[in-house]
Formats: C-alpha cells, sequence, structure tokens
C-alpha cells in the first residue's frame, strides 16, 4: 500500500532502506520518544526493523519527502495492535526535519487510509515529556482520554509517563463513546 500527498509519499519500507532509515533514525531525541525501538540505533537494528513480519491490515510506511531528485526518507509511521487490541496510530520524523509539517501530512494521510480500512476509531500516545507529539495529535483531531498511564520504552530502558487519546472515526463509534 502507498499513500501520496503534497508533498509526500508513504510507502513499504525494503531491505535496501536500512542504510538510510538508520541515519535518519539515529538520534537518541527520537528513539527516546518511542516505545519500541532500541538505543543505539544502527543498520542492524534498521534491517531487523525492515525484515519484521507485518500484519497485513496494519501497514506501515517510511516517509519520503517528494523532491526533484530521489525521494528523501524523513520519517516512519503506520498502525500498530495494542495489547488491548486497539489500534494505535505511531510516527516519527527525524530531527532535520521537524518543524516543516510532515508529521501532521503523513498523520493525515494515515487517518484517510484508515477510515479506507474501515476502521471505527485509532488511539495514539505520547510520553509526557514530549508535548510536541501531543500537539501533533491534537492537530489530527485526537482528543486526551484523561489518562495517563506508564509506558516502556526500549530506548530510555524504563517506563515513562504516557498521554493516550482517542481518534473517532465513525459516527456510529461516536455515538457508543458518548
Amino acid at each position: 500500500m502507498f499513500a501520496r500527498t503534497d508533498r509526500l509519499l508513504l510507502r513499504p519500507g525494503w531491505a535496501e532502506d536500512a542504510p538510510a532509515l538508520a541515519r535518519a533514525i539515529a538520534d537518541e531525541a527520537i528513539v527516546r520518544n518511542l516505545a519500541t525501538a532500541p538505543w543505539p540505533y544502527g543498520e542492524a537494528e534498521a534491517e531487523a526493523f525492515l525484515a519484521a513480519p507485518r500484519d497485513p491490515v496494519l501497514p506501515t510506511f517510511l516517509i519520503t519527502e517528494r523532491t526533484a531528485a530521489a525521494p528523501r526518507l524523513v520519517g516512519a509511521c503506520g498502525f500498530g495492535r495494542r495489547p488491548s487490541g486497539a489500534i494505535e496510530l505511531g510516527y516519527w520524523i527525524a530531527r532535520r526535519h521537524w518543524n516543516q509539517g510532515f508529521a501532521t501530512e503523513a498523520g493525515r494521510a494515515l487517518i484517510e487510509i484508515a477510515r479506507t480500512l474501515g476502521l471505527d476509531r485509532l488511539e495514539a500516545s505520547h510520553f509526557t515529556d514530549n508535548p510536541a507529539s501531543g500537539r501533533v495529535l491534537e492537530k489530527l483531531g485526537f482528543v486526551a482520554t484523561g489518562l495517563t498511564t506508564d509506558r516502556h520504552s526500549c530506548a530510555r530502558g524504563a517506563e515513562a509517563p504516557s498521554r493516550l487519546l482517542r481518534l473517532v472515526l465513525t459516527e456510529a463509534e461516536e455515538s457508543i463513546a458518548a
């Protein structure tokens, strides 16, 4: 599955993307705000991520900026399943591409994909010491549930407080949530 926005192409990751992926994410300021990525993160970790089996119903994507030359890898995004069974939206953007609206643009594309897949709602979370991620999620229409819980961060090697947000995608689900 692929998605195209004004500036971005969201596409599956391939084995040959490992060097670029490792360069883009090898920044502790990024990885410490992700639940499952280890630190340090090198090419071996990128290869393992790209080779890992994927849920065919819940796609993940590399985010590439469309340019006049070759597309430039700026991050990754996708869906995962939480232990509760809820579908979670996640993303990260390489530091040199922060504050350019890429996370919001990719997030909007993911929400459209979720609707196409017939999902009723999405969850997302951010570590409370990363409020910028919370602002992105709120721009996308996610609403805080009022729950904050500890969530493990592999890179931190510890639990950290995480704020849970939810986005209702269908009217039927909205009436149930109310």
